[in-house]
């Protein structure tokens, strides 16, 4: 059976939603802000993407993607400062421990890699685009998105949405803001972080028009896929669908979504804030990076999960299992490799392809060993 057979002729399932697809497919990857170690919940995001893109290989499509930096950040700034580093040295040395990391975990780079420092004159332009197009005004040195419509169409009522704009530093409180779910496009310059000139006086872009403007660039008016944390859906993912389909005229902005689950240690979600975080660097020293792809893939892409004592064991068991079915010299040939390229075009149904390759033995076993990146 061919990659298009195995995918069908309406194209792969993802989150539920068929996608037609010929042979290209646009995947634009929300990156880190270079300012931390990479730990297991950035992994999962970008180990889930890589397999995404190896699936889709596998049936026939070619995927081209795009996966940011954003080395503007409030965030970023900070942590600079407290190495009394300049923001963007600081952000290439953070950045090249990040790629170190992923590429440990055979996580291919991306044929775009954007940073948010190089694409000012970008946000720019866009802040210019929707301003004409009425969805944005100027005050203060800013420019802001005329945001109080998003969190409706994220599905949030107003009280959430505040508390997770306030969460994720989107300044509801602002007073030069209109309504507080307003979203900044351009900032003011502030003491403590880089600044560049403007129409509207020296700032900097605003986070989520970082990623617009580095998305719009790489693929133009939107894209097939939208990859990241699902902590990221609202705000980040909610304001940069809107801001691009304010400037572009186009919709949907995405056809449709990734949004792989939150990784929590001790209950809570894993983050520096909670002292909570497992190291890739150090996972890697205990087994095999295909050992902890497949203990961040077998299992829903879509779910939360807890990592704990015991969790990365039972994967390289679960690995071991797969290579003694791969070298088994019985197999169920040809129906089983088909089904396994069904099951990874039904919105990338690991565990389902998992029980079928390990079942089936041989080529099969094969098959998925070399879709899902573990050889």
């Amino acid at each position: 059976m061919t990659g298009a057979d195995a995918a069908g002729i309406a194209g792969p399932v993802l989150a539920g939603r068929r996608l037609p697809m010929l042979d290209s497919a646009r995947i634009y990857v929300c990156g880190i802000t270079p300012y931390d170690v990479t730990h297991l919940g950035h992994a999962a995001t970008f180990v889930w993407v890589d397999a995404l893109v190896r699936a889709l290989r596998l049936l026939g499509v070619e995927p081209e993607v795009c996966r940011n930096v954003t080395d503007v950040d409030d965030v970023l700034d900070a942590a600079a400062s407290r190495a009394s580093a300049p923001y963007d040295e600081f952000a290439a040395i953070q950045q090249y421990h990040f790629e170190h990391d992923l590429a440990a975990l055979g996580v291919r780079p991306p044929r775009h890699e954007p940073r948010a420092h190089r694409y000012v004159d970008h946000v720019i332009r866009l802040a210019r685009g929707l301003l004409a197009a009425g969805a944005a005004y100027a005050r203060g040195g800013g420019v802001y998105y005329r945001g109080g419509a998003v969190a409706a169409r994220a599905g949030l009522d107003r009280a959430e949405a505040l508390r997770l704009s306030a969460e994720y530093g989107g300044r509801p409180g602002d007073p030069a803001k209109d309504d507080p779910l307003d979203a900044a496009v351009w900032q003011p310059a502030e003491p403590g972080h880089p600044a560049w000139d403007s129409p509207w006086g020296a700032g900097r872009p605003g986070w989520h028009a970082e990623c617009v403007a580095m998305a719009l660039s790489a693929f133009g008016v939107g894209v097939d896929v939208h990859a990241g944390g699902k902590d990221l859906r609202f705000p980040h993912h909610a304001y940069h669908a809107a801001m691009a389909e304010a400037f572009t005229g186009v919709r949907p902005y995405a056809r449709a979504w990734l949004h792989v689950g939150v990784v929590t240690a001790g209950g809570a979600k894993m983050a520096k804030s909670a002292g909570n975080l497992v190291l890739v660097g150090d996972l890697l020293k205990r087994h095999s990076p295909a050992a902890v792809r497949l203990m961040i893939l077998d299992r829903r892409w879509a779910d939360d999960w807890e990592y704990g004592d015991g969790a990365l064991d039972a994967a390289a068991a679960r690995l071991a299992e797969l290579y003694r079915a791969a070298g088994r010299a019985h197999a169920a040939g040809e129906p089983a490799t088909a089904e396994i390229r069904r099951l990874l075009a039904a919105d990338l149904d690991v565990p389902a392809a998992l029980e079928v390759a390990i079942e089936a033995g041989g080529a099969a076993a094969r098959l998925l060993v070399a879709a899902l990146g573990l050889g």
